[in-house]
Order: structure tokens, then sequence, then C-alpha cells
């Protein structure tokens, strides 16, 4: 059963699991909260929005507001879909799709947001991923599972944070981050393999070995890029991975981060 607090203000034909609604908090139309979500003092969901299951909603934290695109017609009802598991802190911010884009913005589960984190319209984050504070993305932005976005860094529109990938603190990401690797600074380039966060996903260092070799092929060596993808994919037809990275750079749109020593 849902324990509401008597300050906060809920909308009639907002749908409500049991989940816990502190002080003044808005919840509005269109909103459903499944079973377990807490919704903390003075925060905000706008809808149509969905919240799954044992999701934790912080202090003054707003989800399911407009987006920021002048482009939308506010007239077209456009969504926020929340996964399960998720931990949004405190001022941190979701907005929902916008009517010339997707139309949704969708977040997966077991994810976390520290304070004054913000997914823009029309984003796709999946699971597992970490936005640390202040880390913004900007509309159209996908970011893959286990992704971690450092503080105050920023990911630039239609861009792509692939699986796995760190992007350091304060970068400035105006092309994608191919999955597995480390980008940092402004623009932001790419300094290797995300070591740490491979280890911690259970690779070992027979698995990272060919993402190495791949590396050094597609990124450092002086091969032209389409003659190194196509070296790094003969040489590890087995490895699922180095398969990965291969193809997301092949189909990226906005072009890839540059390596550090690629000047």
């Amino acid at each position: 059963m849902a324990s509401i607090h008597p300050t906060a203000v809920v909308h009639e034909r907002a749908e409500l699991g049991d989940v816990t609604i502190g002080p003044f908090a808005v919840v509005g139309e269109g909103v459903q909260l499944h079973d377990g979500v807490y919704v903390g003092a003075h925060a905000v969901i706008e809808g149509p929005t969905v919240v799954g299951e044992h999701t934790h909603v912080g202090h003054h934290v707003v989800l399911g507001g407009a987006p920021q695109d002048l482009k939308h017609d506010p007239t077209v009802a456009t969504r926020l879909q929340i996964g399960r598991h998720n931990v949004f802190r405190e001022f941190s911010s979701a907005h929902r799709g916008s009517s010339g884009g997707l139309g949704r913005t969708t977040i997966g589960d077991h994810n976390y947001f520290m304070a004054n984190s913000h997914v823009a319209h029309d984003c796709t984050v999946g699971d597992h991923t970490m936005f640390a504070n202040s880390a913004a993305v900007a509309g159209h932005v996908e970011v893959h599972d286990g992704a971690i976005l450092g503080g105050l860094c920023a990911v630039h529109q239609f861009c792509r944070v692939g699986r796995l990938s760190m992007v350091g603190g304060g970068a400035m990401c105006a092309q994608d981050v191919p999955p597995f690797t480390i980008a940092q600074g402004d623009r932001a380039k790419l300094f290797g393999l995300n070591i740490i966060g491979l280890r911690r996903a259970g690779f070992d260092a027979d698995a990272v070995a060919p993402l190495k070799d791949a590396f050094r092929q597609v990124f450092v060596s002086d091969l032209p890029r389409k003659l190194a993808l196509t070296r790094a994919a003969e040489a590890w037809p087995e490895a699922a991975e180095v398969q990965e990275l291969l193809t997301f750079i092949r189909t990226s749109q906005r072009g890839v981060c540059r390596a550090a020593l690629q000047g």
C-alpha cells in the first residue's frame, strides 16, 4: 500500500503501486510508479513517465520534464521510460522525448545518476551505467551498458558512448566513444582501454589481450583506418568484443574520438 506524505501533490490519474512519496513531492498526470519506488522530498515527476520497480528518486529530482528542444510540439505526447533499481540523486533530471525525435527517452535498469546529472530528450541509456556529479548528455545520445561518465563531462547530440567505456571528469565528447576505452579531455581523445572496468566486468588477461591488439592496430598504427579495421577483424574473428569494437567504429555517424597519440 502506498505511503504518501500529506503535503505531497499526486494527480488523480497517476498510477501508483506500493510506493513511498515524501513531503512536497509532485507526481503528475500520466505518471506510473511501480512497486518499491521511493520519491524524495520536493521531487517532481511529470507524465507521461513510467518509473520501474525499486527506483530511488531523490530529493529535488525532476523526471519527465518537457524536452529542451525548440522544435518540440507541446501538443504531442512524448514519454520517459525508466527501468528498475535505478538511483537518481538530488537535483538530477531526465526529460521526455521530443516530437521531432524518437518521442521517448529510455533508461534501463540498475543505473546510478549522481547529483545534478542530466539525461536529455530522446536519449537511450542502457543498464548498469553511472553518471557522476553534473555529467550531462545532450539530446539523442546513446549510453551503452556499463559505461561510466565522470563528473562535469558532457556528450554532444547524437553521439554514442560504448559499452564498458569510461569518460573522464570534465571531458567534452563531440564524437563517439568506442566500447571498452577511456576518453578524456576537450575535445575528448582516447587514452587506451578501460582496463579496470574490464576487470570488474570479469574480463581476464586472455580476454583483454585481443582488445589491446585491436586498439593498437586501429588507433595507434599508421595504417589507414579502413585497412586497420579489416586486419583487426581478420586477426581476431572469434573475439566477440573485438568484433563489437570494430562494428561500433564502422557504424559511427559522427566519427569516433581520436587516440591521444594521434595528436
